[in-house]
């Protein structure tokens, strides 16, 4: 049986002509079972072997550029994959065409069509096109190399551009569509949604670029002959990197609207990226949004039948909860192998009286909350994918670093905020923060003094810990933690300027077996007391063991040291304890108020792996102002979240303490006070000079 490799094999090694290559292609693509992908595959694998000529190479990928478009119009009813789009039909270029009639000639009775470059080709002088990774219903996507990136020796030269497809040129209002895509994905900045870096042209192409990313699409692993289904664990990592992206999105105002396997890739590194929000429709239209009313992409009937929400087919106004029709069936997939209505679209499945099956071993909960996604009525359908997201169990088996997103509220008096907070996940491999942000009042080394370890039992005229600890425990204002080298006790942490290190040292030197004292201390404000009084005795707990793994620090590009001035940007650098945990960021400001950077009323989802650093912040996002002097950042990582309902961005600080303190004696009593990790770190800030 002939196949496209072998075919570009003979022709490659000159025992077929170009004409009779072209016609068995024809062939190939009319009765071919291979997938598109494969096919794609196949072409880049023998043009990487021996590199075909530019025009062949073109011809051969619009050919099947041809038979993808279809395809698509064949399986329609079907509820094939592919989006479909309507668009003025492309002429099939004749068999045989090669150097003369090939790559210049007519797709269309009416007038001939610009050679599209193709993968050899070079866009602006800049993008070197490589090799052709997918088509979609808007574009073509290649890997190409930038040479602007080359020049500047970076690690990482690569990017994806997505070009207008030939058949999808003809429609006019194709250039509005690929610019509104490109502007709208800039505003989505997310962890699980790909990079659109700029929209251009070159002569009549027009292109986007974006981030490459090495890895596959969930379409090519669902598709596999011998996917059946991922466990539970492993399918929830999945859907809770699809789930964030598209409520972020849907927080932005944005539905994806063709949300599907073959849009979403699972990376080489891991990870999950949700692309091509290029037909996705602004639904809440604001009077600031002008191209609403200017151009709605949803005119292009772009949408895939098998993922597409009854109102979707029906072209009614897009919602939030037609993309969760679509993570529906695609979390159903993952958990069985199979579509639940047999990749029928909604309505045949609906029309028919289809109803899906539960998976082996989903229970009852989960199957309810997978039943309500998959609901063919918007109405009855779960109304956020942070709702679906809970009901099924994403949350509590994803273990990925989520990306987590927080909004100010107006009148922080300490905070002016130009846009939402954002944080930056950093992976554990990167640099690592030093565990200790206290710095050394007379010890070298304090980090490593307050580490140390009192011996196992106390020798004879050695100091004895619970003496030593029953004594720190009865100074007031305090948060204090010993640690032993012979007769000499470390004392490291928060004292009250009222009580004062010499206080201290004089009472420890009371002690029966103690011949020093040693401090690496932070003197603190009476106003930080009540903080220091219901944290405090948490701090120490944590800090008293060996390496807890948490830390709290200023970003490098705040400021020095623990110094702010009027107009710096607010970046905190997080590292979560050893163990997985949900974080909460407060800034307690000299006024009184306390502003939860994390979590807050736009992002509620705390939970982190271990050992993971997040920067909470971004150049421009939070600066500071007036009132100036001595605040406290303070980072609470516990077994189970803080509150169930979130709280205002900004509050006093009275209120929240006194709420604070019941829910972690609760915390405490279910789960022991070491397992609440708490890191305090005290900045000063400064008027402008």
């Amino acid at each position: 049986m002939e196949s496209l490799a072998d075919t570009l094999r003979l022709f490659q090694s000159g025992s077929l002509g170009q004409a009779e290559m072209f016609a068995r292609i024809d062939r190939l693509l009319i009765s071919t079972p291979e997938s598109v992908s494969n096919l794609l595959k196949t072409l880049n694998e023998a043009h990487r072997r021996s590199p075909l000529p530019a025009e062949v190479y073109g011809e051969v990928e619009r050919r099947i550029a041809h038979a993808i478009e279809a395809r698509q119009r064949m399986r329609q009813r079907l509820g094939d994959e592919e989006t479909f789009v309507q668009t003025k039909p492309m002429q099939p270029t004749q068999p045989g065409a090669g150097a003369g009639g090939g790559a210049g000639a007519n797709t269309s009775a009416e007038a001939p069509a610009e050679r599209m470059k193709g993968v050899g080709d070079t866009l602006n002088g800049r993008f070197v096109l490589e090799e052709c990774i997918g088509f979609g219903g808007m574009g073509t996507v290649y890997k190409a190399l930038d040479l602007r990136k080359l020049e500047a020796a970076d690690r990482h030269p690569y990017i994806a551009i997505k070009v207008l497809n030939v058949q999808f040129q003809g429609h006019p209002k194709s250039l509005i569509a690929l610019q509104r895509e490109a502007r709208k994905a800039q505003t989505l900045a997310h962890a699980n949604i790909v990079s659109v870096y700029d929209f251009d042209r070159d002569g009549s192409m027009v292109y986007v670029t974006m981030e490459y990313l090495p890895g596959k699409s969930l379409g090519q692993l669902l598709r596999a002959p011998d996917f059946r289904a991922l466990s539970f664990e492993e399918a929830m990592k999945i859907v809770r990197g699809m789930g964030k992206a598209l409520a972020y999105a849907h927080e932005r105002g944005f539905v994806h609207c063709d949300f599907k396997p073959a849009n979403v890739i699972l990376l080489d590194a891991g990870g999950v990226k949700v692309i091509d929000f290029g037909i996705a429709r602004v639904f809440q239209k604001a009077e600031e949004a002008p191209d609403v009313t200017v151009f709605d992409p949803g005119s292009l009937g772009a949408l895939t039948p098998a993922y597409a929400s009854p109102e979707m087919l029906e072209n009614r106004e897009p919602d939030p909860r037609d993309d969760i029709y679509a993570l529906g069936c695609i979390t159903y997939e993952l958990l069985t192998g199979r579509h639940p209505f047999n990749r029928l679209s909604a309505t045949q499945a609906r029309d028919g009286g289809l109803r899906p099956q539960r998976p082996p071993g989903l229970g009852h909960k989960q199957w309810r909350a997978l039943r309500c996604a998959l609901s063919f009525q918007r109405e009855q359908r779960t109304p956020s994918v942070n709702q679906f997201l809970h009901d099924i169990g994403a949350e509590e088996t994803w273990h990925r670093p989520p990306a987590l997103m927080g909004v100010a509220v107006a009148g922080a008096a300490a905070l002016v905020v130009f846009v939402a907070l954002r944080l930056f996940l950093r992976s554990s491999s990167e640099e690592a923060v030093p565990p200790s942000t206290v710095p050394a009042a007379t010890v070298d080394n304090p980090a490593d003094a307050a580490r140390a370890q009192a011996p196992p039992a106390a020798a004879a005229g050695a100091p004895s810990l619970p003496a030593v600890s029953a004594a720190l425990a009865k100074l007031p204002c305090s948060a204090l933690v010993p640690a032993f080298k012979g007769s000499i006790v470390h004392v490291q942490g928060y004292l009250a300027r009222s009580v004062g290190p010499a206080r201290l040292k004089s009472t420890l030197a009371a002690l029966p077996g103690v011949s020093g004292v040693e401090l690496a201390l932070q003197e603190v404000n009476e106003d930080k007391c009540a903080l220091l009084r219901v944290l405090g005795r948490y701090w120490s707990a944590y800090h008293m063991r060996a390496d807890g793994g948490s830390s709290l620090r200023l970003n490098p590009a705040s400021g020095r040291g623990t110094e702010l001035r009027e107009g710096d940007t607010l970046m905190v650098d997080v590292t979560t304890p050893n163990i997985q945990s949900h974080i909460a960021v407060d800034y307690f400001v000299l006024d009184g108020n306390v502003v939860h950077l994390l979590p807050n009323a736009a992002e509620r989802e705390t939970l982190a792996p271990p050992r993971h650093t997040v920067t909470v912040g971004n150049l421009g996002n939070w600066m500071i102002g007036a009132p100036f002097g001595t605040e406290m950042l303070v980072l609470l990582a516990t077994p189970a979240p803080l509150f169930d309902k979130p709280r205002p961005d900004a509050e006093a600080g009275a209120d929240y303490l006194r709420a604070l303190e019941t829910r972690l004696d609760g915390i405490a009593k279910a789960h022991g006070a070491g397992s609440i990790a708490v890191e305090f770190l005290q900045i000063t800030t400064h008027p402008k000079r």
